[in-house]
């Protein structure tokens, strides 16, 4: 578990910083314990302020897709630093890298930069309001879409962890506008649409959940999710803060061939800087302020040094494309993971996605939030804490994804492995 520096870092955080962290699933409630505070990363590795290294699964929670530190990342976001941190004004790099992401992500033929992923949802289904003059907005439930007030309603990752899937604050009046389905129930999303279809301005949907535990999308159903908003002209927003560039360079509407109207990203995007982006057809970004009447704004969007960090990010991925071999690894990965539970008869499902996966401490088979529910979350902190014993960093919360980086080797993996099967012999 956490060290003695770690420990005491910890004790004095929790003087000054709410709880002692500055995102909820940080403080490793979810698994017991302090959490570890870290020094330094390089690579696919982490080490903490008791000097100790970790190969690390989460990835700063997804955006570090080159590994800690890349070189070319680094030099970019320095390169941008010594020419001022920030203007509030106009760029050449923000134009450059819009024209990444419309060129990877054809969809998002006008882009708008905001700092973050919850900005760029919060923003995206402001537009789609003003697009359909509609107020319904339809989640699926165990879907996290950042701390937006009105989606903060049977939300997945940290909000599932602290057992609080509806936060306090959120006036019942704006939980109202979200209409909820099961991920993956197509029947349900087909009746709601046939009785409520002409009140819904948006859909809102990972392509592949990751904020309840990896959970892949059942053939079918996004394509019913397209059709459905087109028949009664809702909008379909891909949320793909995680899924962007991490599955395929561009995002998994490309490698599913599904085209939605609006998509929001994050995460890779920004090379590891705070970064979000929202995008879309052009006649329907166009209402967004100077343009139309949405308004949206904010002081460091675009920020110059993320700009360049996202970019630099983007260019790596597009010469090296890692993804392949990424993919390979994790099924790896997840087949031997699997083995070692069904040797010693644990009830676990391993479930994966190209870099991403899940270790669900379950019988069931995990389609839904509803299934990834029925996870022994008390066998997950276990299985956590043996990993980090063994010096492997798993994601602190058994709803979230475990992630692979381009940076991670076969050494790695056997690293991992060998933690693996002391943990689950401890299980």
């Amino acid at each position: 578990m956490a060290g003695k520096k770690s420990k005491a870092l910890f004790a004095r955080s929790k003087k000054i910083l709410v709880g002692g962290v500055n995102s909820p699933v940080r403080a490793f409630n979810a698994v017991g314990g302090d959490p570890v505070f870290f020094r330094s990363g390089k690579g696919s590795r982490v080490t903490d302020v008791d000097g100790r290294t970790f190969v690390d699964y989460c990835g700063s929670w997804g955006p570090l897709i080159l590994g800690h530190a890349h070189p070319e990342v680094l030099a970019a976001a320095k390169a941008a630093m010594q020419n001022g941190s920030s203007f509030g004004a106009p760029t050449q790099v923000e134009c450059e890298l819009g024209e990444a992401v419309r060129d990877a992500l054809p969809s998002m033929q006008r882009v708008r930069f905001t700092s973050s992923g919850t900005e760029a949802v919060m923003s995206a289904m402001r537009v789609a309001r003003a697009y359909t003059g509609r107020d319904l907005v339809l989640k699926f439930v165990g879907g996290y879409h950042g701390h937006v007030d009105s989606l903060l309603v049977a939300a997945g990752s940290g909000a599932t962890t602290l057992g609080r899937p509806d936060s306090a604050g959120v006036p019942a009046a704006w939980a109202k506008t979200t209409l909820l389905l099961p991920y993956n129930d197509i029947e349900a999303a087909k009746k709601l649409f046939k009785t409520r279809g002409r009140e819904i301005a948006a859909v809102i949907v990972e392509p592949v959940a990751a904020n309840m535990g990896v959970v892949a999308p059942e053939e079918g159903f996004l394509e019913t999710l397209r059709a459905l908003t087109k028949k009664s002209k809702s909008l379909l927003i891909f949320d793909e803060v995680i899924t962007g560039f991490r599955l395929f360079y561009g995002g998994a509407q490309v490698a599913m061939k599904i085209t939605p109207d609006l998509t929001c990203l994050g995460k890779i995007i920004g090379g590891g800087m705070p970064v979000g982006a929202y995008g879309g057809r052009r006649g329907i970004m166009e209402l967004v302020a100077p343009m139309g009447p949405v308004y949206q704004a904010g002081t460091l969007s675009g920020n110059p040094v993320a700009m360049a960090a996202g970019l630099a990010t983007l260019k790596t991925l597009k010469k090296t494309m890692p993804y392949a071999r990424m993919a390979e690894e994790t099924a790896i990965l997840t087949q031997e993971l699997r083995s070692m539970a069904r040797f010693r008869s644990l009830p676990v499902r391993v479930n994966h996605i190209a870099s991403m996966l899940t270790v669900f401490f379950t019988d069931a088979e995990v389609r839904d939030f509803a299934s990834a529910k029925t996870s022994d979350t008390k066998a997950y902190a276990r299985f956590h804490s043996g990993l980090l014993e063994g010096g492997v960093y798993f994601p602190p919360a058994q709803f979230e994804a475990a992630m692979l980086s381009a940076a991670h080797t076969a050494r790695d993996l056997e690293f991992t492995l060998d933690a693996a099967a002391k943990a689950f012999k401890r299980l």
